[in-house]
């Protein structure tokens, strides 16, 4: 334990982590941790489905199908989460139970990670997958609704961007090596290729992924709760459903934050959905592809602890906003793609904001919503996070099919980045039900 603490003292001192405390430091490091395998879902993942999927072979299948059945499985996981995301909040609030459910969705996350890796056929990996996802995506329920138990409301901002920024560079480190695997792992280890690659990409993921969440379980303590009563599990519909009702009819701040987050961050996910579409249409170098998204990471970690310090001496609204209006020139300047340099230049200016509008949103949702019942909120909070990019893929599905170009189809993006705007504007200045 000391030498945890020792550990922890060490790297306060130094200049990217001094300040926060073990508390804070611990709930930082868990988005470091569960990074790993979002960044390994976005691209090797898809790689390894379709290399056990398509073929001739008896129980294989088509590319078509392979690519339709991958997007059923997200769309799967999405829906999923939008009804029991609310749900696992809502009894995350009861006193103790936030670290028992965070504790058993990563527990379970992992090792449903582990188990990807030796998934014989395709439909046992894509089911795999799907549950492990679903793990994954409730624990960040329960996770952003640690962050008022863990910090100060004036430390949100701060404390929100080293999470995503400390996540960017986090992610980079498990899936480099499985990246060297992937490329050289056969030839290094004599060992059947594909299932050698999906072994060890997985296990580092799920590793890193748990390890790394440790001192979040061991340090966090659940400070705002509600006391349980009887028949917990028949009142919990009708307590989300009040909810719901409540932030229609009373809480005008929080639904109309809801609805520009709603706008703003459907662009920002389809944006992250689509980059490799966008080098592809091009037709541009698919390493120097794969080169420019590893450096966008980069960016993104300074750009999110850029707007951390900035946090401090403004508001959090109008950090968002500038984030907002950022985002809006970058979907403009797709117009002028042709190359990869100009590629480079708009997956840049995307990791500029990206950490960082998502960060402040959590951190702004949190002050504006009751802190005792945050797991539930933030349950709501998570059908729009984890949904994101669903109106936005299917108005460049539309500009793709009736011949427009993958330029175009970005830059419809910049609608929902203006409307976003326009109703962050209007919430700010609505007054809020906990004021």
């Amino acid at each position: 334990m000391n030498e945890k603490r020792g550990l922890f003292a060490a790297l306060n001192r130094t200049k990217v982590f001094r300040n926060l405390s073990e508390k804070e430091f611990s709930w930082v490091l868990y988005d470091v941790g569960n990074s790993a395998f979002t960044m390994l879902a976005c691209s090797l993942l898809p790689i390894w489905f379709k290399s056990l999927a398509i073929g001739s072979n008896p129980g294989q299948i088509s590319s078509d199908k392979a690519t339709a059945y991958y997007s059923l499985a997200v769309a799967i996981v999405t829906a999923v989460v939008a009804i029991i995301g609310p749900f696992v909040g809502a009894i995350s609030d009861y006193k103790d139970m936030k670290k028992i459910c965070f504790t058993t969705t990563v527990a379970a996350g992992t090792i449903g990670c582990v188990l990807n890796g030796f998934a014989p056929n395709w439909v046992l990996f894509i089911l795999i997958f799907v549950i492990t996802k679903i793990l994954y995506s409730t624990s960040q329920v329960v996770y952003d609704s640690m962050l008022s138990d863990v910090t100060e409301n004036e430390r949100m901002d701060m404390v929100s961007s080293h999470g995503f920024a400390w996540g960017y560079i986090g992610s980079c480190i498990p899936f480099i090596v499985a990246l060297i695997f992937y490329i050289l792992g056969p030839d290094m280890l004599g060992m059947i290729g594909l299932r050698a690659t999906m072994i060890v990409g997985f296990g580092v993921t799920a590793v890193w992924w748990f390890v790394v969440t440790v001192p979040l379980i061991r340090n966090y303590k659940q400070i705002h709760y509600v006391e349980r009563g009887s028949h917990v599990a028949g009142r919990l519909f009708s307590q989300i459903v009040g909810t719901c009702k409540h932030i229609v009819t009373k809480d005008k701040k929080v639904a109309l934050f809801l609805l520009a987050f709603f706008l703003y961050i459907d662009g920002v996910g389809t944006i992250i959905d689509n980059c490799i579409n966008i080098g592809t249409d091009l037709n541009l170098d698919a390493v120097g592809q794969v080169v420019t998204l590893l450096l966008t990471q980069v960016v993104a970690f300074m750009g999110s602890l850029v707007f951390s310090r900035l946090s401090k001496k403004y508001e959090t609204v109008k950090l968002i906003l500038v984030c907002i209006v950022g985002y809006f020139f970058v979907c403009l300047y797709a117009l002028t793609l042709k190359s990869l340099v100009g590629f480079a230049i708009l997956a840049f200016g995307v990791g500029c904001f990206q950490g960082s509008i998502q960060s402040l949103s959590r951190s702004y949702f949190a002050k504006i919503i009751p802190p005792e019942h945050s797991g539930e909120y933030f349950g709501i909070y998570d059908i729009f996070s984890k949904g994101s990019s669903f109106l936005g893929s299917a108005v460049i599905a539309t500009v793709k099919l009736y011949g427009g170009t993958i330029n175009v189809a970005v830059a419809f993006m910049a609608v929902f980045f203006a409307l976003g705007f326009v109703f962050l504007k209007v919430a700010d200045k609505t007054a809020s039900a906990i004021d």
